[in-house]
């Protein structure tokens, strides 16, 4: 019969803490459109206007 590994201690908090630290999830970094001006990420179309890079590549629908 396999024995399976098992800790000899318990993790501390502190120690789980510190391995957890980089778990964080951060915020898209968006930039403004330089044509229409709404928050979009960067090198993507624009979803307000569909312009990318000074040229309209997207048909956006007026809802």
């Amino acid at each position: 019969m396999a024995k399976h590994p098992v800790p000899k201690k318990k993790t501390s908090k502190s120690r789980q803490g510190k391995r957890r630290s980089h778990h964080a999830l951060t915020a898209p970094n968006l930039s403004p459109c330089p044509h229409c001006g709404a928050p979009r990420p960067s090198h993507t179309v624009c979803p307000e206007c569909g312009y990318y890079k000074g040229e309209k590549v997207l048909e956006v629908s007026e809802a």
